[in-house]
């Protein structure tokens, strides 16, 4: 009799365990990866065109070329970026945080290449418009007057 309690006891024991571990990896998301939010810049992203705006019309498109892809990441506050340039000895590449709103991208920028280093010594802070879809994204530089005049857009690749 005392042997049948300790089997059910060990048992009770042993389920409960089993089920906070379950209860625990799944609320990690060790089970099954979160989803992203559709309408979130977190992940990885291409950049597939550029436009020239005249007016805040577009007015001239500029498909991105495969032999000098750019990517971009954002993740839990932070943004790296990289350019791949064959036949260019200069690398592309930086590193910060950034912090967005429904209309806005603004990217703090920490370090980065050389030759983006002599960028980031004189302006550390850029600020886009940003338009955000499920799957794509742009970010417009604007004017001083907030006339929209050149973008990158991006599309998600993860």
């Amino acid at each position: 009799m005392m042997l049948n309690y300790l089997k059910q006891t060990t048992m009770k024991k042993l389920l409960g365990l089993v089920f906070l571990m379950l209860f625990l990896v799944s609320t990690t998301g060790m089970i099954s990866p979160k989803p992203h939010d559709k309408k979130s810049l977190e992940g990885t992203w291409r950049l597939v065109s550029h436009y020239n705006y005249d007016e805040n019309l577009i007015t001239d498109t500029i498909l991105a070329d495969e032999n000098h892809r750019q990517v971009k990441m954002f993740y839990n506050g932070k943004v790296m970026w990289t350019r791949y340039v064959p036949k260019d000895s200069v690398e592309w590449f930086g590193f910060g945080s950034y912090k967005t709103t429904d209309t806005s991208l603004m990217e703090i920028l920490e370090y980065g290449s050389a030759s983006m280093m002599g960028v980031i010594d004189t302006m550390r802070v850029f600020r886009f418009k940003l338009e955000l879809e499920e799957n794509t994204y742009s970010q417009i530089n604007l004017d001083e007057e907030g006339n929209k005049f050149f973008s990158e857009n991006y599309k998600r690749i993860d």
